[in-house]
C-alpha cells in the first residue's frame, strides 16, 4: 500500500500540519513495513507566484499519486484544493485533516477581519474571504474522511456542510521522546516562555505590554510570521529590548530546550483548534498559563492542571506569572497533572487511529 501525504509545512518548519505529517510518516516507518509513505511538501512551490505555486503544486502531486491508494492531506485550500482535484482525476481516496478555518486566518491576517472564530462563522464578508470559506467547505465536503483536531472543532466543521458520519476526532498528539537542544545563551531572571506563528491571534503584543510591570521577568517569544516586525518595533518603543529575545523559528528540540529552561510558559492566544505547544508544554513541566478558548479546555482544566486566563486580560495574566514564584506547591500539583493528562495525546495513539482509518478507505 502507497500513501501520499499533502502538507503545507513540514520540518524543519513548525506549525500542526508539520507535526501532524511528520508524526505519521516516523509511525509508518516503524509500525507499518507494508505501507510507503511519500511526502509533498508545498514548501517546494512556495517561491513561486501565487496562483502558479498551486498549479506547480498540483502537477508534483498529480506524479506523486500515480498508483497511490490514498492521499492524506494536512491542509483545506493551499494543498488541499490541488489534492481534492487531483483525488478526482486520478481517482484516489483523499482524507484531510482540518488544521483550522483558513478562511477566518487569512481574513484576520490580510482582509480586516475583527470577529472571533466563533462569531465568523455566522456572518458574510467580503468576496475575497467568502471565496476562500467557498473553497474550504468544498474541499472539506469532497472528503471520503475529515479529521478535527478536537471536539470543539468538530462542532465548527458540522458548520461547513460536512455529513456527520464523515467526521471523526483525533487528537493527532506527539512523541514525547524527542531529544532536547538547551539554548546556548539563556538570559539572568526568571523567563516566559511563548511560542506560536507571530500572528494577531496569538496574542503576543499583549506580553509585550505587560513586561514593564513585571520587572524581574524576561520574555522568549519562538517563531516567525507576518507581525515579527511590528512585534520588534512595539519591544523597541516600550524599552524592553534589553528584556525580550525574538528567536525566529525553532526546532522542536529547541523548543523543548527553552521549556524546559523557562519558568512559565505563556499563551495568550484567541484561537486554538489544538494546540501541539500548550501539550508540549504540559509534558515539559513547566507551569501553563493560556486561555479557555477553542480546544484548550479539552487540554487544560482551570486552577487544576493550569491557569485560564480570558485573552488580553492584563491583570489575570499579570497576577497568574507572579503566582508561578508565590504559590509554588500548588503549582507543582498542577504540573503533576499536567504531565498524566499528556498521556491522552501521545503520538501513538492518535497515529494508531488514523492508520486505522487509512486502510478502511484504501481496502
Amino acid at each position: 500500500m502507497r500513501v501520499v501525504i499533502a502538507t503545507p509545512l513540514y520540518p524543519p518548519d513548525i506549525g500542526g500540519p508539520a507535526t501532524d505529517a511528520s508524526s505519521l510518516v516516523s509511525y509508518l516507518e516503524k509500525n507499518e513495513k507494508e505501507i510507503k509513505a511519500t511526502v509533498c511538501q508545498f514548501g517546494r512551490v512556495r517561491h513561486l507566484p501565487k496562483l502558479i505555486r498551486h498549479i506547480a503544486y498540483g502537477f508534483i502531486l498529480a506524479h506523486a499519486s500515480r498508483g497511490a491508494d490514498c492521499v492524506v492531506v494536512f491542509d483545506t485550500v493551499s494543498v488541499g484544493l490541488p489534492a481534492m482535484i487531483v483525488s478526482k482525476i486520478m481517482r484516489v481516496p483523499f482524507i484531510v485533516r482540518v488544521p483550522g478555518d483558513y478562511a477566518w486566518e487569512q481574513g484576520v491576517q490580510r482582509f480586516g477581519v475583527k470577529d472571533s472564530i466563533d462569531e465568523f462563522q455566522n456572518k458574510k464578508y467580503g468576496f475575497r474571504v467568502e471565496l476562500l470559506r467557498a473553497v474550504q467547505n468544498f474541499v472539506v465536503r469532497n472528503a471520503l474522511r475529515v479529521l478535527a483536531p478536537s471536539e470543539y472543532f468538530k462542532k465548527i466543521i458540522f458548520g461547513w456542510g460536512v455529513k456527520k458520519g464523515n467526521v471523526k476526532r483525533i487528537y493527532l498528539g506527539l512523541d514525547f521522546t524527542t531529544h532536547t537542544e538547551t539554548p546556548a545563551s539563556v538570559p539572568d531572571g526568571k523567563i516566559i516562555f511563548s511560542a506560536g506563528r507571530l500572528v494577531p491571534w496569538k496574542g503576543f503584543s499583549m506580553l509585550l505590554h505587560i513586561l514593564p510591570e513585571l520587572p524581574e521577568w524576561k520574555l522568549v517569544i519562538a517563531g516567525d510570521g507576518p507581525l515579527k516586525n511590528e512585534l520588534y518595533e512595539q519591544a523597541q518603543k516600550l524599552d524592553i529590548l534589553d528584556r525580550v529575545i525574538f528567536t525566529g523559528s525553532l526546532s522542536r528540540a529547541q523548543i523543548v530546550g527553552w521549556l524546559k529552561t523557562a519558568d512559565v510558559f505563556v499563551l495568550n492566544t484567541s484561537f486554538e483548534s489544538f494546540s501541539f505547544q500548550i501539550v508540549e508544554a504540559m509534558a515539559s513541566g513547566i507551569p501553563v498559563i493560556t486561555t479557555p478558548v477553542g480546544s484548550i479546555p479539552e487540554l487544560i482544566e482551570n486552577g487544576v492542571n493550569g491557569i485560564l486566563c480570558h485573552p488580553n486580560n492584563e491583570k489575570a495574566f499579570k497576577e497568574a506569572i507572579l503566582s508561578v514564584a508565590t504559590e509554588q506547591e500548588l503549582w507543582v500539583k498542577r504540573i503533576v497533572l499536567a504531565k498524566e493528562k499528556t498521556g491522552q495525546f501521545t503520538s501513538g495513539k492518535a497515529m494508531e487511529e488514523l492508520v486505522k482509518d487509512i486502510k478502511n478507505i484504501c481496502a
